[in-house]
């Protein structure tokens, strides 16, 4: 089993920034990546950012282009998303995930960080 700890979520006005981190743990294949999914009140959960291979590549939703970065600390099995500009339509729970390389889906989820930004 894979666990995901996220953390740094919080309030923040609307041009201002946050960064959150997510750690695994647990029984992690030597291949894997990790994402950024985020799900609003009344809506559906959707792709924010991830690595798309192993060794590197990030990929990005268009209303994350430009704002948000994703990183990883190989070492420590973490990820963080750096959210700078954030607006209102940001404000969500923002779920760290994780998937094999080889895998269609994503396998792993952690709890959620909820993320509010002021207007």
């Amino acid at each position: 089993q894979v666990q995901l700890e996220e953390s740094g979520g919080g309030m923040v006005q609307a041009g201002g920034s946050l960064s959150l981190s997510c750690a695994a743990s647990g029984s992690i294949s030597s291949r894997y990546v990790m994402g950024w999914f985020r799900q609003a009140p009344g809506k559906e959960r959707e792709f924010v950012a991830s690595f798309w291979r192993s060794d590197g590549g990030a990929l990005y939703s268009d209303s994350a282009k430009g704002r948000f970065t994703i990183s990883r600390d190989m070492s420590k099995n973490t990820v963080y998303l750096q959210m700078n500009s954030l607006k209102p339509e940001d404000t969500a729970i923002y779920y760290c995930a994780l998937r094999d390389v080889g895998s269609r889906n994503w396998d792993y989820w952690g709890q959620g960080t909820q993320v509010t930004v002021s207007s």
